[in-house]
């Protein structure tokens, strides 16, 4: 790499430097996003994902473009684990179909309700106990990485000039129209799974520290957690078809 390029890193770090500087960034978003997946899922394999996407991002990184490092890494590491995660979809055609079983009966109760359906609610017309429906919530929703991480990523890209290819006019205004239908859907969550949403996308905060705040269980948290994602797939579904 010549003396130019380099130059372009934060504080002319080399890539050895930047690397060794932001595994631990790795390990932390590494561990975010396995907190709502499957037992079936190693976080070694999510680890080495995102090493991969470091060193892509030590490559590509141009501090003229304004962003820090870290805001530049932070989304190509989640990127690659989330790539890493679609190549090895484990999931049997029938948890996808629960999936969107599910999504369809809490729209319909939605619909004949005028609010958001309550877990007991939910179980019931699906002719389920609680426990039962919590276990099929988590099967589906942990096989279906929701795209709101991606979203983040490329509305943050967005704004800090990041992207690798500009969209044609016809992709912004299909992201903008999701966007816009994703800020709607959320807006219908009942009050706790919109603080959750936030808590999680936009603070960061992993499942325990959630948790605290809503004053309830970890395992309580990923059962609200996995249950909004569902719903939300349910208002979004055909943009996500």
């Amino acid at each position: 790499m010549n003396a130019s390029i380099y130059q372009q890193y934060a504080g002319g770090q080399s890539q050895i430097e930047l690397v060794k500087q932001h595994g631990a960034l790795v390990k932390r978003i590494a561990y975010h996003l396995i907190a709502r997946l499957p037992h079936t899922v190693d976080i070694d394999d999510l680890i080495q994902a995102g090493m991969i996407g470091l060193l892509d991002a030590s490559h590509q990184y141009n501090a003229s473009q304004g962003a820090s490092f870290e805001t530049y890494a932070g989304i190509r590491i989640r990127g690659a684990m989330l790539d890493e995660i679609r190549r090895n979809d484990w999931a049997p055609r029938s948890v996808h179909r629960k999936a969107r079983e599910i999504a369809e009966v809490m729209q319909q109760l939605e619909q004949q309700l005028g609010r958001p359906a309550h877990d007991n609610e939910i179980a019931k017309a699906l002719g389920l106990d609680l426990e039962e429906y919590h276990q099929q919530l988590q099967a589906s929703s942990g096989h279906q990485v929701f795209s709101l991480d991606e979203l983040t990523d490329n509305q943050l890209a967005d704004s800090e000039g990041l992207g690798d290819v500009p969209d044609s006019p016809e992709a912004d205004t299909e992201n903008s129209g999701f966007q816009q239908a994703l800020a709607e859907a959320i807006d219908t969550l009942p009050e706790r799974e919109r603080l959750l949403m936030s808590l999680y996308y936009n603070e960061e905060l992993n499942l325990k520290e959630i948790g605290e705040v809503l004053g309830v269980s970890e395992s309580r948290v990923s059962q609200i957690h996995s249950q909004t994602v569902v719903r939300l797939r349910g208002k979004l579904r055909d943009w996500l078809q």
